[in-house]
């Protein structure tokens, strides 16, 4: 499907790599801790789009960035593209106002895709606009453009939703890398891996410990641990015939000592202020702890049920037969894709939200509210993995909106 003309695509592209060299720079020194815990065969990224903070810390052991939209718009709101956004103004000005701001949101994002990939010379994983969260026609298309832009170094990060699985299948059967994100869960990535076959997927681990602590359902302690792992061995297995295998994220860190406790995954996304207390606080000792399966503590009668909690961690035959079966016969519509999750026995991993549950959802922030949820959740309405998912989409939404804003008041 083609949105605009290709004369246009190939002046925006230029426009977007005008003054940028995306040769290698000169290769950083070697970090020993970082070294310490390459060697247990752990991939390591900055979650990070803030240049001057990734400078004080990458290494030779570094090998990717992660920006997602709520980083990108960190740096937009410095004012430091605005210019550009002027710039890219008269260069749509062919275009309604709204669909100018999506294409001036694309042309930043990959634009500071191009400025971290020659100051630092790793791959970028650069996300789509929250626009194209349920839109499978348009991700494809802007997914090849970013590719089309930097093909040697852009990973192209879709959220998951129904349509972003059916999305991220059909962006691979290009040969285009996918980062898959915003994922929960064993359950989530085991239908990804074995349907979707994304080059990598996550686990937002961080929030899954804040959603019990928060909650007061436990001490939140090695629950996303728990689930991580639990997901690595699930995309392992599930992934080794694929003509890629998928590799694991743990994504979301929020404390120097998860770079110890899940040393061995695939690929950590860490956050800048976690790993500058890692390098402060932790002796470079790693072993890997892949194979491990952690031990959570859940609150008195929270610990026999009624929470599911182990549904981050747990997938069931149910889940397993649904994944081939798409697989074997893909949906060609979220609608579908959605209607024969229900149809094979799926009740809560892809609900349909109402407008007022989206409003509550938004409310709660990106840490979903147990009591507001726990009736649902018991009558297996409702998924913890869903709600995290839908809670994170509604902030890199939240985010997206304020840089659509500055955008908006840029051109007016």
């Amino acid at each position: 499907m083609a949105y605009m003309d290709k004369k246009q695509i190939e002046l925006i592209a230029g426009f977007i790599k005008d003054g940028i060299k995306t040769g290698m720079p000169q290769k950083p020194a070697s970090n020993p801790f970082w070294n310490e815990l390459r060697k247990t065969g752990t991939e390591i990224w900055l979650d990070t789009g803030d240049m001057d903070e990734a400078s004080s810390l990458w290494c030779a052991e570094m090998t990717a960035l992660t920006t997602n939209n709520t980083l990108l718009n960190k740096e937009i709101q410095k004012g430091i593209y605005d210019q550009l956004i002027v710039d890219a103004n008269h260069l749509l000005s062919d275009m309604d106002a709204d669909q100018r701001i999506i294409e001036i949101a694309f042309i930043l994002n990959a634009k500071h895709g191009l400025k971290l990939v020659e100051r630092f010379g790793g791959k970028v994983s650069v996300e789509l606009h929250t626009d194209m969260a349920n839109d499978i026609d348009r991700s494809v298309w802007y997914a090849e453009r970013f590719y089309d832009i930097c093909p040697t170094h852009f990973i192209i990060k879709i959220p998951l939703t129904p349509a972003g699985y059916i999305a991220c299948r059909k962006i691979r059967e290009k040969g285009i890398p996918v980062n898959f994100t915003l994922n929960f869960s064993a359950r989530h990535n085991l239908i990804a891996a074995i349907f979707s076959k994304p080059s990598y997927v996550n686990v937002f681990l961080g929030r899954q410990n804040a959603y019990v602590e928060n909650n007061g359902l436990g001490d939140g302690r090695m629950v996303g641990e728990k689930s991580t792992l639990a997901s690595q061995r699930v995309v392992t297995e599930y992934s080794k015939q694929n003509p890629e295998p998928t590799k694991q994220i743990a994504a979301s860190m929020r404390d120097a000592s998860q770079v110890g406790s899940l040393a061995g995954v695939d690929v950590f996304t860490i956050p800048t202020a976690v790993a500058k207390k890692a390098v402060s606080e932790m002796a470079p000792v790693f072993t890997s702890n892949r194979d491990k399966d952690y031990a959570i503590h859940l609150n008195g009668d929270n610990a026999v049920g009624g929470l599911g909690i182990e549904k981050l961690w747990q997938y069931s035959e149910t889940e397993h037969n649904f994944a081939h079966s798409i697989d074997n016969d893909p949906p060609a519509t979220a609608e579908e894709f959605m209607s024969r999750a229900l149809d094979a026995g799926i009740t809560d991993l892809f609900p349909v939200f109402s407008e007022d549950d989206k409003k509550q959802i938004a409310s709660d922030g990106k840490i979903p509210v147990h009591k507001n949820w726990s009736k649902r959740i018991a009558a297996k309405i409702v998924s913890v993995d869903a709600l995290l998912n839908a809670a994170g989409l509604a902030s890199f939404s939240e985010d997206q909106e304020a840089l659509d804003n500055r955008i908006r008041k840029l051109i007016q």
